[in-house]
Formats: structure tokens, C-alpha cells, sequence
């Protein structure tokens, strides 16, 4: 049996990835002064009887850096989309100019870079717990294939590998983390 174990770092691998992709998702959504259309995708809006993403009831746009369109398709939906947009939480006063609506990105004053630095620092952390837990999950096949029969040498060689791709991880999310909040501390 102890011949035969393969641990698939592959998968532990694809695993963490997902977890950056969520942490970059996440980091997307916070505003940082900058006009982005990412900061839209979790606001969505009632379209036909259900919940739908701004991005699909019209064509957002960045015409400038301090400025966000959107262009609803459908007329009778303007006053929807400006009122999800009013109730999302962003702080951004939509103005209406037929059926485009424009959205002008206000400086952030200090006190908000700093709170919008620490829900940053949370998200991190939320991508660290999850990189820790999918190492745990590697860890776990590696004693349970100890006790299979998996030789000692084989062992510290597995967890040592899985332990140099979570190690490139955290330091990835650290990274990313100091990118982030340098981008919101930016004036």
C-alpha cells in the first residue's frame, strides 16, 4: 500500500487557487475612490420577477476614473437599478440622465480608508483559514496513509511539499493583502 499513495498536490493546489480567486472577488467589491465596474457585481436588482446582476439588465462602463455608466437596456428598469444602487450600501448617489445612470465616485475621507483597510485585512484572513483548511485536508490523507502502511521518509516528504505550496500561498495572500490596502491608502 505505502508504494502505491499518491497525493494529489494538484488538487491541493487547484483548492487554494479558488481560495485567491475568492480573496481577489472580494478585494474587487471593496471601493477604492477609483471607479471600477467590479464594484457593482453584488449589488443586484428586481427584473422580471426575480433578482437579477446590474451587469444584465445594462452595459456598465468606466468612461473616467471617477465615474461609472450604466446604460439599462430596458426603460421601465432605470428607476429599479437606481434604487438597488441607492439601497446597496455603496454610498453612491446615482443620477439619472434618460436611461443611462451615472455614478460619480466621491473621495474617501481617512476614516473610511481605514475601515475599508480592515474589512480588507478580513478578507485576508478569511483566504488564510481557508488555504490552513484545505493543508489540514492534505495533512489528514497523509496520516491516514500512514497508518496505511506509508513509510516515515515518505511521509515527511509529503508533508513538507504540502506545507512549501500552503507556505507560497499565505505568502500570495499577504501579498495581495499589501497591494490592497496601499491601493486604498492611495490619495
Amino acid at each position: 500500500m505505502s508504494e502505491d499513495f499518491m497525493l494529489d498536490t494538484d488538487d491541493i493546489e487547484r483548492r487554494m487557487e479558488g481560495a485567491m480567486a475568492n480573496l481577489k472577488t472580494e478585494f474587487a467589491s471593496l471601493r477604492t475612490g477609483r471607479a471600477s465596474a467590479s464594484m457593482l457585481e453584488p449589488v443586484t436588482v428586481e427584473a422580471y420577477g426575480q433578482q437579477t446582476p446590474i451587469n444584465q439588465v445594462g452595459t456598465v462602463n468606466v468612461p473616467e476614473p471617477r465615474m461609472v455608466t450604466i446604460n439599462v437596456w430596458d426603460k421601465s428598469m432605470v428607476n429599479a437599478v437606481e434604487k438597488a444602487i441607492r439601497e446597496s450600501g455603496l454610498g453612491i448617489n446615482p443620477q439619472l440622465n434618460g436611461t443611462i445612470i451615472m455614478l460619480p465616485i466621491p473621495e474617501l475621507n481617512e476614516e473610511r480608508r481605514r475601515e475599508l483597510g480592515k474589512v480588507a485585512g478580513q478578507y485576508a484572513e478569511s483566504a488564510r483559514v481557508a488555504v490552513r483548511n484545505i493543508r489540514r485536508d492534505g495533512m489528514d490523507q497523509i496520516k491516514k496513509a500512514k497508518a496505511d502502511g506509508l513509510g516515515e521518509d515518505d511521509q515527511k516528504l509529503w508533508e513538507g511539499e504540502v506545507q512549501e505550496i500552503t507556505d507560497r500561498f499565505i505568502k500570495l495572500v499577504d501579498t495581495t493583502l499589501d497591494g490592497k490596502q496601499e491601493e486604498i491608502m492611495q490619495v
